[in-house]
């Protein structure tokens, strides 16, 4: 079965001191959890109420545990090439393992740290943000959660095991194809971007569907919040961009393992096919990532601005005037290539075009501010500076989209630069402030202010001083992909003030990690669960929210439905009387997911080594459990009215006590 292996170390990676360390420090974290988990004999608790739950919640805390580990990993990646390029004719990483850097790094921050804390927002506040007990479809959620996990998991072994992908974030063919990379690590970027991108896809279709037939009495579309609306525009770009990344990954796959050719000159192929399939995908990919992080800006801004969100119905319309326009978008990312004057205009005025939506809701963020009694307050911080940052982000976008001066601009570091500056200073700090925003409905408690202050300025000054100089860079003709450069380009110092200002973004990551164990520790208790004096319907239930979120249905008749409900209480105003409890409907946990997806984990690993053995067996787990699904019948069960009161009482014997 090793028959293809010539030695050791063609099966682990070996010769390099780093990766060796890593090696050694990731066996040392596996048996101190192993140890942990036993001397506390919490395996049992650990299967119960995390690997086998299909709790909205709980997937989503997953969701978000498993992107802060990927951000870790990705931002190791970035202080680590901005080490190599800090001066000139540096040996720090030799040009290989840069190579295999710079594309983990990519694919790692986009779809195994942006797209996993997306999702968990997703379940932490849209089922509570509607009214909904669950999803539409809790075994296919813990399904979705395990599949990106697993396929995560199989992308980043690569760096241990049998050598990291080197071809670029989005793997462009010639550099992909096997003539080209012979090794496995692009096996590895194939099977774990496909494993994880079906869980994603699948994670889209669940939301829409909870989304559309899910919400509460009374919450028509046009009273919908509107981070649920920026969901629904996210997922619905899912379902039509993942089946696209879909097919490319099995293409390419075809190319390396069957000799299909359709991305080889040689037998009739095409790289630009490739090309332009991977950026029908990749660009409509930066809008899903992005958009949800308007929503939360919104939901953040009216909170507080204690203000009703200016311009909803345009920001609806904004939004999906989004969606539907970035998949027209696709072409600019390869104006060079020679498309021809008639493709390349079309491409910009449409690039043009979708900015002005963007420009919409910047309007509307700045008009609901003004002559708010704004607090600034964590979130809220975050969603200030995000304003700046991204004017600049699609000023510098809009530059990009001229044909003409992009044949200057693209390929160099001003491209880079941009592409951080939008997806940092829109994405990242996007879902930070939605983190920081919904962490005292997921947990109880509220994450320490000072410290989060700290980490926001260390964040934002090491954003800046560390990606305004790329632009200089880029126009003064560094291009990007360099793993080195000659003193005589005169690039040494703008690249050595980027890496500082790299490193204090990595101090400020270190101040929310320092944050968040300050506050388990010394955790401010949200006894009342309306931390912040919220607007939506998920702070009108304790915080964390019980198992079946809601005791009885809301019934909605407003945007902002429960801050209107405050100020009707404010007023001496009588509500409606709540209806009788009664059982609620809740789904069993199932240990399906997690094992299907280790099976998957297996089939993908099989495949990357080209070991049959190991790929067919696999295969016929993941049938089997699908088979073992379709016969589960009981599958659901119902929580007592006896127990409903219970916990309702006990959180309203917590408020009372701290009122």
């Amino acid at each position: 079965m090793w028959g293809n292996l010539e030695s050791f170390s063609d099966f682990f990676v070996t010769g390099d001191p780093m990766i060796l360390g890593a090696q050694v420090s990731i066996a040392l974290a596996m048996i101190a959890i192993v140890f942990v988990l036993t001397v506390f004999k919490k395996w049992g608790w650990l299967w119960r109420e995390w690997l086998t739950t299909v709790d909205h919640k709980r997937v989503g805390i997953m969701y978000i545990i498993a992107s802060i580990l990927m951000l870790f990993r990705g931002g190791v990646d970035a202080l680590l090439m901005r080490l190599q390029l800090a001066m000139p004719d540096s040996e720090f990483l030799h040009a290989e393992h840069y190579n295999q850097i710079f594309t983990t790094h990519g694919v790692i921050m986009i779809l195994f740290m942006a797209m996993p804390l997306m999702f968990g927002l997703f379940n932490i506040a849209v089922p509570l943000q509607i009214g909904a007990r669950d999803v539409a479809y809790p075994f296919l959620n813990a399904l979705s959660f395990w599949l990106f996990f697993f396929g995560a998991m199989l992308f980043n072994v690569s760096f241990i095991i049998g050598g990291s992908p080197d071809a670029g974030w989005l793997a462009y063919p010639p550099l992909s194809e096997l003539a080209h990379n012979p090794g496995v690590g692009q096996n590895f970027y194939i099977w774990g971007i496909q494993i994880s991108g079906i869980g994603s896809l699948a994670t889209g279709i669940n939301f829409v569907v909870t989304i559309l037939k899910m919400r509460a009495p009374g919450m028509k579309l046009m009273k919908m919040p509107m981070f649920t609306w920026s969901v629904l525009s996210s997922c619905l770009m899912i379902l039509f961009a993942f089946p696209i990344l879909t097919v490319t990954m099995a293409l390419l796959f075809l190319d390396r393992f069957l000799g299909a050719h359709f991305f080889t000159l040689d037998a009739g192929g095409n790289p630009m096919m490739y090309i332009n399939m991977i950026w029908m995908w990749g660009h409509p990919e930066v809008y899903i990532v992005v958009v949800p992080a308007f929503g939360i800006f919104s939901e953040v801004v009216a909170t507080f601005s204690r203000k009703k969100l200016f311009g909803y119905s345009s920001m609806v319309f904004a939004m999906i005037s989004i969606a539907v326009m970035s998949f027209f978008t696709w072409a600019h990312h390869f104006f060079t290539m020679g498309s021809g004057a008639d493709v390349n205009a079309f491409f910009a005025v449409s690039t043009m075009i979708i900015a002005i939506p963007t420009g919409v809701k910047i309007f509307n963020w700045l008009f609901t501010m003004f002559r708010g009694r704004i607090r600034f307050t964590t979130p809220m911080l975050w969603t200030i500076a995000f304003i700046p940052c991204f004017i600049v982000g699609g000023m510098t976008g809009v530059m990009l989209a001229v044909a003409p001066a992009d044949f200057q601009f693209h390929n160099s570091y001003f491209l880079i630069a941009h592409f951080h500056q939008v997806l940092i200073g829109g994405v990242a700090f996007g879902y930070f402030a939605g983190l920081y925003y919904w962490w005292p409905k997921m947990f109880g408690f509220a994450l320490n202010e000072r410290l989060g202050k700290w980490a926001f300025w260390f964040w934002n000054i090491g954003f800046y001083v560390c990606f305004m100089p790329q632009y200089f860079l880029g126009l003064d003709g560094m291009t990007r992909r360099l793993y080195t450069y000659d003193f005589d380009m005169g690039w040494g110092p703008l690249n050595m003030i980027s890496t500082v200002g790299g490193f204090l973004m990595g101090v400020g990551f270190l101040f929310q990690v320092w944050q968040i164990a300050h506050s388990i520790k010394f955790h401010k208790r949200d006894t009342t669960g309306d931390f912040w004096d919220g607007r939506t319907l998920e702070w009108s239930i304790p915080s964390p929210a019980p198992l079946y979120n809601f005791a009885t249905d809301p019934q909605v008749k407003d945007v902002d439905d429960w801050w209107e409900t405050k100020q009707k209480l404010a007023r001496g105003e009588k509500l409606p009387p709540k209806p009788a409890l009664e059982p609620i409907h809740m789904p069993k946990n199932s240990a399906i997911p997690f094992i299907m997806s280790i099976f998957w984990f297996g089939l993908g690993f099989g495949l990357v080594w080209d070991w049959l053995w190991m790929a067919i067996p696999s295969f016929i787990g993941v049938a089997a459990c699908m088979i073992a699904r379709s016969f589960t019948y009981d599958d659901d069960y119902y929580i007592p009215v006896d127990e409903i009161k219970r916990t309702e009482e006990a959180a309203a014997a917590l408020k009372g006590a701290t009122t």
